[in-house]
């Protein structure tokens, strides 16, 4: 029998063993997105009540598998290992694979990967964005040559540190920006966000010092230099597209619109963002500011294309953005944003 088959036996057998199974490996789970964390935060994020919450967490930390400190509670190694293999125990038999099956069906693209957690609560979700990413580069990747073009933003920033150098063996990666971008804090930036991912992925980097607001009449004139020509060149060339998917309302003031702009974003009903386009509800381009660099229209001639966005604020803009997106992208979420994307008319 199956791991699944075992636990759906134990299940019609003993249905309380599989609720407290589920239940302290949703404890783990939380303590591992949110450690340090308290008992009171960890309770109301959990939606149970304190007194209840401490019996679970005595258990846990005389089993060996959490640490109490003055900052909160944690995992300890071995408490990570159980969560980690508890997880892959139970993602079969709590749907995982059939929600992320429903998920990529309703967006229309290749692939969902739902990872747990909701990234408006809980500060490690991204991070978690960041390792199965590695994880997907290192199973997608060739080996030899992957030029990887990257976008900016906070979640861009924080999956960057989450790469390892093993997706370097027996490969020669190239991380670029996939646009100019001078007008954001200098952290969110392409170029920052690249040349992170190659320091931890063991790559290499070129940055692109151009502001992707530019001019058209400044554009043509700039893209005869031959340091930013070459780099131009290479983004064009990417093999594999890694970013991010805003919400309108907030890209309108990170990507520094005037007044006059912003007004036209939101009397527009802009619900999403990507690669400078703004797209409303049903996923209508309703406002483009001019960039350079990639374009949502290009991602379509590219092998790999993978979206990262996730949280319950997220989901529309998702859904609003997936109405673009190349049928081949990839996207690593979570449940906060799939559950919302779901329930708003969910597959039979």
């Amino acid at each position: 029998m199956t791991n699944n088959e075992d636990l759906e036996l134990l299940d019609l057998i003993a249905p309380d063993f599989i609720k407290t199974l589920e239940k302290r490996f949703k404890i783990l789970q939380s303590i591992s997105l949110m450690e340090p964390v308290g008992r009171r935060v960890l309770a109301d994020d959990l939606d149970v009540t304190e007194r209840s919450l401490r019996t679970e967490t005595d258990l846990l930390r005389n089993q060996g598998l959490i640490l109490s400190s003055k900052s909160g509670m944690s995992l300890t190694e071995k408490g990570s290992h159980v969560a980690s293999e508890l997880g892959k125990v139970l993602a079969g038999y709590q749907g995982t694979a059939l929600i992320e099956k429903k998920l990529s069906q309703k967006l229309g693209i290749a692939r969902c990967i739902v990872l747990p957690g909701n990234a408006d609560k809980q500060h490690g979700v991204i991070d978690s964005f960041g390792r199965r990413l590695n994880q997907l580069l290192g199973s997608l990747l060739p080996e030899g040559n992957s030029i990887i073009s990257v976008t900016g933003g906070t979640t861009m920033a924080r999956v960057a540190q989450n790469l390892s150098s093993n997706l370097s063996k027996n490969r020669k990666l190239l991380f670029l920006p996939a646009r100019g971008g001078l007008g954001e804090s200098v952290m969110m930036q392409a170029n920052s966000v690249c040349a992170e991912m190659a320091l931890k992925a063991h790559g290499q980097y070129r940055a692109l010092y151009l502001p992707e607001d530019i001019s058209a009449e400044s554009f043509e004139s700039l893209q005869k230099e031959s340091s930013i020509k070459s780099v131009l060149d290479l983004i064009y060339n990417s093999n594999v597209v890694i970013h991010s998917i805003g919400t309108a309302s907030i890209m309108a003031d990170r990507r520094n619109l005037s007044p006059e702009e912003k007004m036209n974003v939101l009397d527009s009903n802009a619900v999403s963002e990507a690669f400078g386009d703004f797209f409303d509800q049903k996923g209508r381009l309703v406002y483009k500011v001019p960039r350079i660099g990639l374009h949502v229209r290009d991602l379509d001639r590219i092998e790999y294309v993978i979206a990262i966005a996730g949280g319950q604020n997220k989901a529309d803009a998702i859904k609003s953005y997936m109405n673009n997106a190349p049928s081949h992208t990839i996207l690593i979420t979570d449940e906060g944003a799939s559950e919302l994307i779901l329930r708003d008319n969910p597959l039979k």
